[in-house]
């Protein structure tokens, strides 16, 4: 199919957007930023390479918006779980229980996560800072409410917050290895993913409650 070169005043729309968008993110996971390149996300959203840069102005752009796309959802739904008026032990479950199935419903979230983590440049460590410190402080100050109140056992509330992202999302970055090595026929199949999620929030809550058994 011959490309052409978008036509001057060519109205952005938000749907050609995210088509970009989904097909770049499959890319980058499989590839990284290095080995990811423009023409073949444009074959797989199906437009010209021009089409790409008159939306982003490089490939890095490209990068960062598809990593703000689910950062941004991300930080928004953990600060409402955590800034609600529930207890600590309910804020800490829900952002837990909302962490795994946001992670589990976007199967290249952690190799994008962790391609994104290891970049060094100034302007990925900006968008880890604006998204991830705030949902860290936040999560933090419930840990530290939580052991203050007696509710939570003694820790240090980094470290506590450190093992639960472990916690939460080393499963689905290992995915690919345990069903090779046949640990788990499917680890993405409906009744391993609840039964994954039922053994996480009961870690959870043996780990950091006082006074309370498994559910």
């Amino acid at each position: 199919m011959a490309t052409k070169t978008p036509v001057r005043g060519t109205i952005k729309t938000p749907e050609t957007r995210a088509i970009i968008l989904r097909s770049a993110e499959h890319i980058f996971a499989e590839r990284g930023l290095a080995g990811a390149r423009i023409d073949a996300i444009a074959a797989a959203a199906g437009v010209n390479k021009a089409l790409i840069y008159y939306y982003f102005k490089s490939k890095d752009a490209l990068f960062l918006a598809v990593i703000e796309e689910h950062l941004k959802e991300f930080s928004r739904r953990a600060l409402a779980l955590l800034s609600s008026d529930e207890g600590a032990r309910d804020k800490v479950l829900h952002y837990v229980s909302m962490h795994f199935d946001f992670v589990a419903t976007r199967r290249d979230y952690p190799r994008l996560f962790q391609r994104f983590m290891m970049a060094r440049e100034r302007r990925f460590m900006q968008v880890r800072q604006k998204y991830f410190a705030p949902v860290g402080q936040k999560l933090r100050s419930v840990i530290e409410q939580g052991i203050r109140s007696g509710e939570f056992y003694p820790s240090d509330s980094t470290h506590t917050v450190i093992s639960l992202v472990a916690l939460t999302v080393f499963y689905f970055a290992v995915a690919p290895m345990l069903k090779a090595a046949e640990a788990i026929r499917d680890p993405y199949e409906k009744s391993q993913l609840a039964r994954r999620k039922k053994e996480v929030l009961n870690f959870v809550r043996r780990a950091l409650f006082q006074n309370t058994g498994s559910a």
